[in-house]
């Protein structure tokens, strides 16, 4: 992080107060230029919205991204009410209600994405009582993928999509159906990867399932969507994801696919989320005080797994490890004093711990944190109500430098006066 970053963040720190969330426009809007400077136009990008909700960046996204992808239907209301039209939408998701079926197909949301022969047949019947043909992609969740994923759903028992051995079957009985119309396919079997060989042997997996898919079912896809698992660096010791070798091993197979007239009119379609927000966020959590115990030294901010889970080990992590973690506060120069701290939050339970044997400078109360790669699966992922403590702030800053307070809900702010709470 260079000195200009941090000056920005100490501002938003000492204007906004602690905990606050942090997201840089400029960032996410650099990284959308670059996905499509590197595949040349080959891939629309999809933004994951349930990487991150907020209101005011979906409306900052519409001019960048070419869909969006929600996983309920409150999400695409949220992306309606940004601006966008039902038609950019695609809605995913194992366990769609049937009012969210129905919802979606009255709206004319672009994909409904079924992950089972059950919500297809849902949204035949909704199609039929409406009067409509509803275009559906079918999820497919294939028998192998790539190693390297953080999270890998292909081969195994899952509630993701309908099984690659069960494919030729359920796609037989959707194009029975007579009311929805089998637009194409979706695909996303892992998460989080920072091995570009493996994100393109992903891809060559996903291409070869859809050309077997598209073949059985003689089909000639308007969309094909490719679930990207980029990951980002959260460890100090995580290497940076190297896209650029990514399209270079992708763009050559999307275009062997183009040349097949099967596909010279499909869109295809690249969904991701953390990849693009995940490092132009930041949450900064002030020190409340530093306490000794037993020989360990504890730093105990206002900030804890309530805020950000992710960052506590408590998302999808076996072993806790500790993220990118910087003092913005404090001076980090080589002559620094170095000590070894537990950053831990202010929750009542002994597992709200950040950070472990984590070498920072000398922190005093009042410094404050900065939890990098906090922009995807932060605050919306997190337990705000645990404990009741409040709720932080999410601040947008432009490429100016200008703050835009995008908060939406400040649940647990102290709101009765002192008067009120003290006895006559």
């Amino acid at each position: 992080m260079d000195k200009h970053r941090c000056e920005i963040l100490r501002a938003a720190a000492k204007r906004y107060t602690t905990p606050v969330y942090v997201y840089f426009l400029e960032d996410i809007v650099s990284r959308i230029a670059e996905l499509n400077r590197i595949f040349g136009g080959r891939l629309d990008i999809s933004f994951a919205v349930k990487a991150n909700p907020n209101a005011d960046l979906l409306r900052e996204l519409n001019n960048h991204v070419t869909r969006y992808d929600v996983s309920s239907f409150a999400e695409a209301e949220r992306v309606l009410k940004a601006g966008v039209g039902p038609e950019r939408i695609s809605f995913s998701g194992p366990g769609k209600r049937q009012e969210e079926i129905r919802r979606s197909v009255e709206l004319g949301i672009g994909d409904l994405v079924c992950e089972s022969l059950t919500q297809a047949a849902v949204a035949d019947e909704c199609a039929q009582r409406l009067h409509r043909c509803m275009p559906i992609l079918l999820r497919l969740n294939p028998l192998r993928a790539a190693k390297s994923f953080g999270v890998n759903m292909a081969g195994r028992p899952g509630q993701f999509g309908v099984d690659e051995e069960e494919s030729e079957r359920v796609v037989q009985a959707v194009q029975k159906q007579r009311n929805t119309k089998l637009a194409g396919f979706h695909i996303y079997a892992g998460t989080n990867c920072l091995n570009a060989d493996a994100i393109v042997e992903n891809f060559s997996i996903c291409i070869d399932l859809f050309d077997r898919a598209c073949t059985t079912a003689n089909l000639k896809p308007e969309k094909l969507i490719f679930g990207s698992g980029f990951g980002i660096p959260y460890l100090p010791s995580d290497p940076e994801l190297d896209v650029g070798a990514i399209a270079a091993g992708v763009n050559p197979q999307l275009d062997t696919m183009r040349r097949n007239p099967r596909y010279e009119a499909t869109r295809f379609i690249l969904e991701l989320g953390r990849w693009i927000v995940g490092q132009a966020g930041y949450l900064l959590t002030s020190v409340i005080e530093e306490k000794i115990s037993r020989g360990t030294t504890f730093a105990i901010c206002d900030a804890g797994f309530n805020n950000q889970l992710s960052a506590c080990g408590m998302m999808g992590t076996v072993i806790r490890r500790n993220w990118r973690i910087k003092s913005i506060s404090a001076a980090e120069s080589a002559g620094a004093d170095m000590c070894t701290y537990n950053i831990v939050g202010p929750l009542c339970t002994s597992i709200d711990v950040i950070a472990t044997n984590i070498s920072l400078p000398r922190l005093r109360p009042a410094d404050v944190l900065a939890i990098e790669g906090s922009g995807a699966y932060g605050l919306t992922a997190s337990p705000t109500r645990f404990i009741s403590h409040p709720e932080p702030r999410e601040i947008l800053v432009a490429g100016n430098g200008e703050f835009r307070d995008a908060s939406e809900s400040l649940l647990n702010h102290w709101t009765v006066p002192t008067s009120v709470l003290s006895p006559a």
